[in-house]
């Protein structure tokens, strides 16, 4: 009698296939991989050589005020960052020299803030040395000893595993039953296995002993959510355990701090507001400030505020509602932008005035697009489990916005739909950072706009 394991019980996926290494190189795999090693050679090579140099070139003691702030404020910076951009090596679509530079800047940065605010004294020169020499430590040991090889996953044959989506620096390798019943099995990475399928006796047998071999068992569904950056929902059984309920407690401190920097950004940033809104009037008749009813929050509707980028529609009959479906999509070269309203689109400078909205509390910093009112209806119409994306508040950027871009067909909202779900199921702060920064290389090249 075949049992079914429930995939809930496995680990991470991240514990193996993030990790980067193949087999062949994690067998030669040094201490300096190891966490409490990583750290160690860190705030040796960042923390207490610039102290050391200090010491001798300045002849200021060694435990003088300033010195010591910055040693111990870096020390909790590095293991941070440390702890960071092994959270943020996870997620996919980041090379491992972009999430220690983004891991180290953020921890460091948020230290520089934390001592500006505080007045707390500390040395300019041994931080800067500090975050410097971190980030050249880290990424020469990530280059010299931790470089990403090619994974081997062995496949536990099923109708469901026979068919996996390829992956850069995967080997999916089917398992054969005779080879494992000889005692030669591969040196693999992972197993992974339909852990809802009926296996017979030998297989469930094997399972466990890769389990009991300390080789990561994932199920199928899994390991593709962490390499896509994708999350399918076909059944709505799959989420009765909760699986697409987001961190609570992560969501309140979210929102206080989107509220907190919306209201600061709305400050500074009030100037390049009224200057882009005489643009706007200038460049076409109408009003700056473009109003749109959208879905948010559970569902709710709202009123988005965004920078017009169209031509205001001229008024007549009320439009049907095929028009207004259509006058909601913003279509490839869409004639109705005007000029202005491509460089807005293009730098996104059009969603400054949603910083209104967030402070409103009606929407986030990051978090899925709202669509609008005759869009969200008809794709709800069109596609099971759209309305999911509403657990959470829709956000001026997200997941799918990096990495898809804007998209109005059923066939490539269904796939940003997946991305939303991803970015439900793995909200976290180091997912949000990681959004921010490919936000900014986004309106720097503008990919994505419409």
């Amino acid at each position: 009698m075949s049992i079914r394991i429930s995939p809930s019980v496995i680990p991470p996926v991240s514990t193996a296939l993030s990790n980067g290494q193949g087999v062949h190189q994690r067998q030669k795999k040094t201490a300096l991989l190891r966490l409490r090693y990583t750290i160690l050679v860190g705030i040796i090579v960042s923390i207490l050589f610039p102290m050391a140099i200090r010491q001798v070139t300045t002849g200021i003691p060694f435990f003088q005020a300033t010195q010591y702030n910055t040693a111990l404020g870096g020390t909790f910076a590095l293991i941070l960052g440390v702890l960071g951009y092994r959270r943020l090596h996870i997620f996919p679509g980041i090379s491992a020299g972009s999430y220690i530079f983004i891991s180290l800047t953020t921890t460091f940065a948020v230290l520089a803030v934390t001592f500006f605010m505080m007045r707390i004294d500390y040395s300019r020169l041994q931080f800067l040395s500090s975050y410097v020499l971190s980030l050249a430590a880290y990424l020469y040991i990530n280059q010299k000893v931790a470089l990403r090889g090619r994974l081997r996953v062995g496949v536990v044959p099923s109708a469901k595993t026979l068919d996996l989506p390829l992956f850069e620096n995967v080997d999916w390798l089917l398992l054969e039953a005779q080879n494992e019943k000889n005692g030669t099995p591969e040196p693999l990475d992972a197993v992974v296995v339909d852990l809802r399928a009926d296996h017979d006796d030998f297989w469930d047998a094997q399972i466990t002993r890769y389990a009991l071999r300390a080789t990561p068992v994932y199920h199928f569904k899994q390991v593709i959510e962490q390499l896509s950056g994708r999350v399918e929902i076909e059944h709505l059984s799959e989420n009765t355990l909760g699986s697409l309920n987001p961190n609570d407690v992560y969501l309140k401190i979210k929102s206080i701090f989107d509220i907190s920097i919306a209201s600061i950004l709305l400050v500074l940033l009030l100037p390049v507001m009224v200057l882009t809104a005489l643009l706007v009037k200038l460049d076409s008749p109408g009003p700056a400030i473009f109003r749109q009813k959208r879905m948010g929050y559970r569902g709710q509707p709202f009123t988005i505020y965004k920078m017009r980028t169209m031509r205001v529609n001229v008024p007549g009959k009320p439009a049907s509602d095929d028009e207004a479906l259509q006058s909601a999509m913003t279509q490839v070269s869409d004639p109705r932008i005007t000029r202005f309203g491509q460089f807005l689109r293009r730098s996104r400078l059009d969603e400054l005035p949603q910083l209104l909205n967030i402070v409103k509390g009606e929407m986030s910093l990051i978090g899925p697009r709202p669509e609008a009112l005759p869009l969200s209806q008809w794709y709800e119409a069109e596609i099971p489990f759209y309305h999911y994306r509403h657990l959470i508040k829709p956000g001026v950027t997200g997941w799918a916005q990096i990495n898809q871009g804007h998209v109005t067909d059923v066939a490539d909202v269904r796939e940003k739909l997946h991305l939303d779900f991803y970015y439900v199921k793995n909200l976290s702060f180091w997912l949000d950072v990681l959004i921010c920064v490919r936000t900014l290389r986004t309106m720097v090249s503008g990919n994505g706009a419409r």
